[in-house]
């Protein structure tokens, strides 16, 4: 076949390629477009029947479910909202794996970076590992906890507090606790409650109400609580010694 025969030839095959090709991303284009909206009329319908904020939709591991990432937790859907669910989803297969667990601590880490910026932070000088504990300075094992800062610092742990205030929202220890965030020296003022010592009245622009919601959606009901590096989340108190050995095993 001559040279200029072979080079039409394939500009018009490229040309076809190229047509198949844009065609197919138009209709993916077009699929994903319809899927949103379609989120959009499901997120309006469950919002306005059961009253929560869903900030989130994504595809559950089973065929045909939803994610639905809320301000009051992680729940399922069918695609049409008919039927709306929580639990757990496990996969059965060689090992059982906690599907629902997977997604959470997501979910977790998402929240951590999210308020990387308004925890109080005790930093390890050789940091291995970075947790973040919900904290409320009238609790005695957050006090026990925060005693041992200093080794956990030692064992290369960087230790950082998110406020957790448990009476709620309209509280004196809410109140306390903003005035410990926007402390001149939010270390040290949440040092002097821990050890039950005052702290002066102070307030700023600050994130502990977010903090507290974030708690809750996560599933955060007493203190301490810590988001280990993996996203896990450790209920109650640990010693530093055994709290060191559990990050490690998670991480």
């Amino acid at each position: 076949m001559p040279i200029r025969q072979r080079f039409s030839n394939a500009v018009k095959l490229t040309s076809a390629l190229l047509s198949a090709t844009l065609i197919m991303l138009a209709s993916t284009t077009y699929v994903h477009a319809q899927l949103k909206e379609n989120y959009a009329d499901l997120k309006l319908k469950l919002e306005s029947k059961l009253g929560l904020q869903i900030e989130s939709i994504s595809d559950a591991p089973i065929k045909g479910l939803l994610n639905l990432n809320t301000n009051v937790g992680l729940f399922y859907a069918t695609q049409d909202g008919e039927y709306f669910m929580q639990g757990r989803i496990l996969k059965v297969g060689d090992e059982i794996v906690d599907q629902t667990e997977i997604e959470l601590k997501k979910i977790r880490l998402q929240g951590v970076e999210r308020f990387a910026d308004s925890v109080i932070s005790f930093k390890a000088d050789k940091e291995k590992y970075a947790i973040t504990v919900f904290t409320d300075t009238t609790c005695g094992f957050c006090q026990r906890l925060h005693s041992e800062v200093d080794q956990l610092n030692d064992l290369g742990i960087t230790v950082n507090y998110l406020a957790y205030p448990r009476a709620g929202l309209n509280s004196d220890v809410y109140r306390n606790t903003v005035s410990i965030w926007c402390a001149d020296d939010p270390q040290g003022a949440i040092t002097d409650a821990k050890l039950k010592q005052p702290v002066a009245a102070s307030s700023c622009a600050n994130e502990v109400a977010e903090h507290f919601r974030f708690g809750q959606k996560i599933g955060v009901n007493g203190t301490p609580n810590i988001i280990y590096p993996d996203g896990t989340l450790q209920p109650g108190y640990l010693p530093a010694a055994k709290l060191a050995e559990a990050i490690k095993g998670a991480s």
